[in-house]
């Protein structure tokens, strides 16, 4: 009885996720606006901002969540996150 993997794990490609330096950037910018707007509780003492990378269009999805739950208020656009860090001076 054959029992070899199925795959082997040197035919298996991987390659890192790469984003354009530009877009980079833009990514550290909103990682500070939302510590900022996190530490300063912009959304209340019970709700924080969250980040996540869409692995599609590998672009920075912002949630608003509930901090015991985890379950998401809302999405907030990226734009809107900046704003709001910029007025607030974060």
């Amino acid at each position: 009885m054959d029992v070899a993997p199925l795959h082997n794990a040197s035919m298996v490609a991987t390659s890192p996720v790469s984003v354009p330096a530009e877009q980079q950037a833009e990514n550290l910018q909103l990682i500070q606006a939302v510590h900022a707007i996190n530490a300063a509780e912009l959304y209340g003492e019970d709700s924080e901002l969250t980040l996540a990378l869409d692995r599609r269009t590998r672009r920075a999805t912002v949630r608003l969540v509930h901090r015991k739950t985890r379950q998401v208020i809302r999405e907030v656009p990226a734009d809107q996150v900046l704003s709001m860090a910029g007025s607030y001076g974060g």
